[in-house]
């Protein structure tokens, strides 16, 4: 694990709402993402804080315009994917991807096609990162 994945914490199921429509809109103000979010829309003091929370614990810079301030991500969808699939990993497989895909698998009633073709997909992205 690297400098930045010690640094970043999970988010809380809100904090994960808003930081996926930033994550969509690259920029944006706080009326933007409540636009963004489904009915019944939450009050803009809520998104407000939650958005100051996740500034707080550095996945969020700002831009001020005057007493508005613009929002945008500090850490990629990408970097924070890849921590919290490390975390859940660890936490629930021993930190065995083969025990993760296994138990995937077999929940999902997997045939041996099926693994083939999964199998394959996995060598065509590993090569393509080449």
């Amino acid at each position: 694990m690297n400098e930045q994945e010690e640094s970043i914490r999970e988010l809380t199921k809100a904090e994960d709402q808003i930081m996926q429509i930033l994550w969509k809109l690259e920029r944006a103000f706080v009326k933007d993402i409540i636009e963004e979010m489904p009915a019944p829309k939450p009050a803009y003091n809520t998104v407000s804080t939650i958005v100051r929370i996740l500034e707080k614990k550095g996945f969020v810079g700002f831009k001020a315009y005057g007493k508005t301030h613009e929002y945008f991500p500090l850490i990629s969808k990408e970097e924070y994917s890849n921590y919290y699939l490390n975390s859940f990993v660890k936490r629930y497989f021993k930190g065995s991807f083969q025990n993760l895909v296994s138990f995937f698998a077999k929940e999902n009633q997997m045939n041996v096609t099926q693994m083939e073709e999964l199998i394959k997909k996995v060598e065509q992205d590993i090569n393509k990162d080449d």
